[in-house]
């Protein structure tokens, strides 16, 4: 993209005698970084703020530079390979925010609050298990009785008052002999 034989910079500032942007991608104006807007300071080609701190996203930058200042953010970048600077900044911005909501304990006392919340479900849920351990037990003991009476009734010979035809289609159990009507009552 070379108009004339000269390079158009890659970080300009806007001034009166720049021309502006234009569609065509003939001259190209880019505004600097967040943070070198917040420090008010020029942004060069390899600001090393600039690939986290993008223009469209201020607060990101002043949240962070608040906490941590802008020195310690440079510092801290440079010192980290560049796969784990986003990673880095993504940090400090969270933690920033943290301590702003609670200067006291930042991050801390939300990681305290989730890990009670957590220890809560974790009673909540041996509860439920509890219960349901318990009510399979008494489905387990309810079909053992049903199995009982069952085998019971078919070691019984064949009474005509066994089985009774309770009018229409409709067939009834009566109670095995010996057996009381509670009993007859839970089948």
């Amino acid at each position: 993209m070379e108009s004339s034989g000269d390079t158009a910079p890659l970080h300009s500032s806007p001034t009166p005698t720049s021309p502006p942007a234009m569609a065509t991608g003939a001259a190209v104006v880019m505004s600097p970084c967040a943070a070198c807007k917040i420090l008010r300071r020029r942004c060069v080609d390899r600001c090393v703020l600039a690939p986290y701190f993008p223009p469209t996203d201020p607060h990101k930058f002043a949240t962070a530079h608040r906490v941590f200042g802008a020195s310690n953010i440079i510092k801290l970048l440079q010192d980290l390979p560049e796969e784990q600077r986003a990673d880095a900044v993504s940090s400090m911005v969270y933690e920033a925010a943290a301590r702003a909501r609670d200067p006291v304990y930042g991050s801390a006392g939300a990681i305290c609050q989730l890990q009670r919340q957590v220890d809560g479900l974790k009673a909540q849920l041996a509860r439920a298990q509890a219960e349901l351990a318990a009510a399979r037990a008494h489905h387990a003991h309810l079909v053992a009785l049903l199995c009982v009476e069952v085998a019971t009734a078919a070691a019984t010979p064949p009474q005509d008052a066994y089985c009774t035809g309770g009018g229409g289609s409709q067939t009834q159990l009566a109670a095995p002999p010996g057996v009381g009507s509670a009993h007859a009552d839970a089948l």
